[in-house]
């Protein structure tokens, strides 16, 4: 049974990714992948399902089965000296805990989605939907129990839906917030983490940590299991809801949240203009991007793919003074003491030498994810 799901989820992709499955059909599909709730409370005994906040006909259900994605559960990491197969421009995530700092590779992530880890004595769980482009990095410690998360096999606005092991409750990875069972409506605590190129967080942290294909799974990392997604010009893929008109669905943009309020940058709004001085809902804000690091849900291989940006958005006050930020001959520059700072906020040189900008994106996903969550969110475009 679970051999045939997988088999009929990649070739339903296979026929997504080629263009040969088109929106009439999405109603068909939809019903394909759905079921009722006493076959869900078959699949899954020990759910309480008289605690949700969705309706189950939202949810495609089991397009792969439970687990089917494994998660990691026991991490190796190597150092940045012992890691010979990362290409330089490789997507990692970059968490900072203290003095620890570790990169998750991209290449990893998509096979596996989520990683339970614990860093500088924090339990975590990094995350990745690369149907959405969202990475996100959870506390999974709630009161005095640490959950362990696993991959349900269903999707909801398709994005991962998570859950744990402890009682079995259902996660949207998105928001981090508890959709079905025990934990319906519990928010989890999210940690700032940052996707930039590997070469990027080697030159920021030598002494960094890297996740391991030591993983215990045979799997062929360095493979792209979504081959041609990053360049569809069409919905999502097994996303069934209305479009936001006022962007393409699949087009990147880094988000801004502050006191209840959205802002997005779309990452084309930032081609011509890869540094952002901005104010949103009280907050001075800059935005930096950087050209040159790779998809990895473009080619085959990654490190065959397209190249995107990468992009991050901090507050730009430090020390009570709002810095203004520029790009001159190549290096980013602060107008007040003219010191040098790199795409993770930190001062290179210059009187400032040594200081951090405080992290304040919530990553860069695609379009139709973020607004599908936060669909009131205000687009940032560029003042002509």
């Amino acid at each position: 049974m679970a051999q045939k799901s997988t088999l009929r989820f990649q070739y339903i992709l296979l026929l997504f990714s080629m263009g040969l499955l088109s929106a009439s059909c999405s109603i068909d599909l939809k019903r394909h992948f759905s079921a009722t709730e006493s076959q869900m409370r078959q699949d899954w005994p020990s759910t309480d399902f008289s605690k949700r906040n969705i309706k189950l006909d939202e949810l495609i259900y089991q397009a792969l089965p439970k687990d089917a994605i494994p998660a990691i559960d026991s991490p190796v990491f190597k150092s940045v000296t012992d890691i010979g197969w990362i290409e330089e421009k490789e997507p990692v995530i970059v968490l900072e805990q203290g003095d620890v700092v570790r990169a998750y590779p991209l290449q990893i992530m998509i096979h596996h989605e989520i990683v339970n880890d614990v860093i500088n004595g924090i339990p975590v769980a990094v995350t990745f939907c690369p149907l959405c482009n969202a990475s996100i990095v959870y506390v999974r410690k709630l009161n005095s129990i640490t959950l362990d998360f696993g991959v349900s096999g269903s999707l909801r606005k398709s994005d991962l839906v998570m859950y744990d092991r402890q009682t079995q409750s259902w996660w949207q990875q998105f928001t981090g917030k508890g959709i079905l069972g025990q934990y319906t409506d519990v928010q989890l605590q999210t940690l700032p983490s940052r996707v930039i190129a590997y070469a990027d967080f080697v030159a920021a942290y030598p002494r960094g940590k890297v996740l391991s294909r030591e993983t215990g799974y045979n799997k062929q990392y360095g493979e792209n299991p979504f081959r041609g997604y990053d360049d569809i010009d069409q919905s999502p893929f097994l996303y069934f809801d209305p479009h936001d008109s006022r962007l393409s669905p699949m087009m990147r943009v880094l988000a801004i949240s502050r006191k209840g309020k959205h802002r997005i940058y779309p990452l084309s709004s930032l081609k011509n203009k890869p540094i952002i001085n901005d104010i949103f809902n009280g907050l001075a804000l800059v935005v930096f991007s950087k050209k040159g690091m790779l998809s990895v849900v473009d080619e085959q291989w990654i490190e065959d793919s397209r190249h995107i940006a990468a992009a991050v958005a901090y507050d730009r006050r430090y020390q009570n003074k709002v810095l203004t930020f520029r790009l001159v001959k190549g290096k980013i520059l602060d107008e007040q003491t003219l010191s040098e700072w790199n795409i993770l906020g930190h001062a290179l040189s210059g009187p400032l030498k040594g200081a951090k900008l405080e992290p304040v994106d919530r990553g860069v996903h695609f379009s139709f994810a973020w607004l599908a969550f936060q669909p009131h969110s205000d687009i940032y475009s560029i003042k002509k």
